[in-house]
């Protein structure tokens, strides 16, 4: 608790709301239920879909059963078609749908930051574990280095519940600056969707740039409900970047920013984070728009060039679905992986105990390679990709890691990795 008393009583009122719920319903022994909370509706069904399949995978492969436990699946939605994306409501609704149910032991998501924020607090009330395939906010994980109060505001009992198996943007916002400054960039625009992922990406790209005198000509928020940006894009091109940055997106405009942005004749390049790498973020702003300017940053290496256990995840996936997934799908497969460990190791449906089973993995060989948690529940892995866009695809142009950043000069970032 953190001294407001309004905020103690509403924490403590919830706690036995929930409390009293779950007595009301006894938990079958014999079955333990893993749900996910991803935007099953609108723009971000494509990304969802291949997480989706990622984690069944996971569990068909461990034949729907854990020790003496049976796994069900519930494939839950955090947004409507109303609104086209996730919502605060319908992500509150599916973290206590999931606190309530006494047979729930795992909760994997958000896709979206800001809605990690909304479900931290209430899954933390009953130590259920959750494990997001995509968020990168810091603020969720890494004290000081968000907003003032994060993370302990998503952590009302003082406990640690929440982890994540990508790398956090205090990897990826500064080593993308590192990488611009390589390519030569003297001069950046940069663009944000003013939300919790969007903007913080790029005030951490921002800082950089600072850092390494790249000369920051303008930083502004879009409306991202705006049907197009031509005003904006007159006084981007007017300023003469030599690379536009977007924090943001596909969901959030990055495909109608790019669009605008080849309309408008600016001839910069364009740089965009991990949350545009999805096809669906091509096909918006026009490949053509694209083809050999634009730059995509992710944490981690795309399916196609995961090795081992990664590589054969991907052939299983080729295989069952006929395509290549897009680049969350193995991330929605590992999280899931985690839980499917953490309940094995726990032998109990004690939720406590399922979450610190996961919270002390420190050598997890999945199909990310070998990685494990550090005591904010943020993964070891430190490796950055950059892709272009090339005839309609993203093409690997050069990974990064942490420790190819000269001494001194290294961002903040996770801790240690493990060596495989």
């Amino acid at each position: 608790m953190h001294g407001n008393p309004k905020a103690n009583w509403w924490w403590t009122t919830a706690l036995v709301v929930a409390c009293l719920a779950t007595a009301c319903r006894p938990a079958d022994p014999t079955l333990v239920k893993i749900v996910s909370s991803l935007p099953r509706t609108g723009s971000a069904k494509q990304q969802s879909d291949t997480i989706v399949r990622g984690i069944r995978m996971a569990i068909d492969e461990a034949q729907g059963r854990v020790g003496p436990f049976r796994i069900e699946y519930l494939d839950l939605d955090d947004s409507t078609a109303a609104a086209g994306q996730w919502t605060s409501e319908a992500e509150a609704a599916n973290a206590r749908r999931a606190l309530q149910d006494p047979d729930v032991c795992a909760y994997l998501g958000t896709f979206n930051s800001g809605a990690a924020k909304v479900s931290m607090p209430i899954l933390n009330l009953g130590d259920l574990l959750m494990v997001s395939p995509a968020n990168t906010a810091v603020g969720l994980t890494k004290p000081g280095l968000g907003a003032p109060g994060e993370p302990e505001v998503y952590r009302p009992t003082g406990r640690i519940n929440y982890m994540r198996v990508v790398p956090a943007d205090d990897l990826q916002g500064p080593m993308a600056a590192d990488w611009a400054q390589r390519r030569g960039v003297k001069r950046v625009y940069i663009l944000d969707d003013n939300e919790v992922y969007g903007k913080g990406i790029a005030d951490l790209f921002d800082e950089r740039c600072h850092e390494l005198g790249i000369e920051v000509l303008g930083h502004d928020s879009i409306d991202s409900k705006a049907q197009e940006f031509k005003s904006l894009m007159a006084s981007v091109k007017a300023a003469r970047p030599d690379l536009v940055y977007f924090g943001g997106t596909t969901q959030s405009k990055g495909g109608q920013l790019a669009k605008d942005m080849a309309s408008a004749g600016i001839g910069a390049m364009l740089m965009v984070p991990d949350g545009c790498r999805e096809q669906v973020f091509i096909d918006s702003a026009g490949a053509a728009n694209l083809e050999g300017r634009c730059f995509v940053t992710f944490g981690g290496l795309p399916p196609e060039k995961l090795t081992g256990k990664g590589s054969e995840f991907v052939e299983r996936y080729r295989a069952k679905f006929g395509e290549i997934p897009e680049a969350y799908a193995v991330y929605g497969y590992e999280a899931a992986c985690v839980a499917l460990r953490a309940i094995r190791e726990a032998g109990t449906k004690d939720r406590a105990a399922i979450t610190a089973a996961a919270l002390a993995i420190r050598d997890f060989d999945g199909a990310l390679g070998r990685w494990g948690f550090d005591a904010n529940g943020d993964t070891t892995m430190q490796t950055l990709t950059v892709s272009v866009v090339k005839d309609g695809k993203f093409v690997l142009e050069e990974i990064l890691n942490l420790s190819d950043v000269p001494e001194g000069t290294a961002p903040a970032g996770p801790a240690p990795a493990v060596v495989p």
